[in-house]
């Protein structure tokens, strides 16, 4: 059986790749769960400068879901460099950088600054963050393409696009991104959330809305790729949202995407991205599928 995909040029060992912000630098998440189940590692955004994030509560169950706002906390790209990136030599993954900014020359300089680590193999643009106080890149396809542009003009290293499903027409987001200079789409973030604790009266974040993620985004991110593959087919897609099982990422492929993230499982179950890869494999060869590759785009409308 045949796990390897390629991934708009870039070849993976497995389909399933670790979500940012779920693995934190992909360092700490060595120590307790085995990288060998993932392509790769999508370790947390990071920005030119240290952010400090948003005031707790910034995380919440919401039932089988979660809604979080943490603001993307983070040290700022030189202290990554220093502290963080010498230690990814050591692992056992293909680590990804995460990259944010308030705007699109924050975004390049952060492309530029990791242009030259050889242990960093590809960098993901982080357009689609819910929770930061500015409208969002992916909701606009020019500023999106700009982003895109500006990173690709700094960097020789892949580039994925993450987007958001609060898009109004995510197609022509993707199309845009891909004009500028994108190797694949990662579809999706989180959608918007809230909630409220009916006993303080207070929403259950303090910056009020977040980013809804888990089982419950699954529909909506599938909506997306679907439609992205549907409209733009030599676009290499990365499914993300809800994924818990080998079952999920089987409906990923078939929509149309050729690798798949995930994310929110890792808080209730770190060593997940094993017992997934498995349930996958096993429903493989139960349906007689030897390869990931003719799984992608394999469902047909009625």
């Amino acid at each position: 059986m045949n796990l390897a995909v390629e991934l708009g040029g870039t070849n993976l060992r497995s389909p399933l790749i670790a979500a940012s912000g779920t693995v934190g630098s992909v360092v700490e998440f060595a120590q307790v769960a085995s990288l060998r189940p993932y392509g790769a590692a999508v370790a947390k955004s990071v920005a030119p400068v240290a952010w400090k994030g948003r005031k707790p509560p910034r995380m919440a169950p919401v039932g089988g879901s979660m809604l979080n706002s943490i603001g993307i906390q983070n040290p700022g790209v030189d202290a990554w460099l220093r502290e963080i990136v010498p230690l990814l030599r050591d692992l056992d993954v293909d680590v990804w950088a995460s990259i944010v900014g308030h705007t699109v020359d924050e975004f390049a300089r952060v492309a530029a600054a990791i242009d030259g680590v050889a242990d960093v193999k590809a960098v993901e643009v982080n357009l689609a963050c819910p929770n930061l106080d500015h409208e969002m890149f992916a909701l606009d396809a020019g500023a999106s393409a700009k982003v895109i542009a500006e990173v690709r003009a700094v960097t020789d290293k892949p580039i994925g696009a993450k987007l958001s499903p609060n898009s109004e027409d995510i197609v022509r987001i993707a199309a845009a991104v891909q004009q500028a200079g994108a190797d694949w789409v990662v579809l999706t973030n989180t959608v918007w959330g809230f909630g409220i604790d009916i006993d303080t009266r207070k929403p259950l974040l303090s910056g009020g809305i977040g980013g809804y993620s888990g089982t419950g985004l699954k529909p909506i991110a599938l909506r997306c790729v679907w439609e992205v593959h549907n409209a733009l087919p030599e676009l290499a897609i990365v499914g993300c949202g809800g994924v818990r099982s080998g079952r999920d990422m089987a409906e990923y492929f078939m929509a149309g995407a050729s690798a798949v993230q995930i994310g929110s499982v890792h808080f209730a179950e770190p060593r997940a991205g094993r017992r997934i890869l498995k349930e996958l494999e096993h429903w493989m060869k139960r349906n007689g599928e030897s390869s990931v590759t003719d799984l992608v785009g394999s469902a047909s409308p009625w």
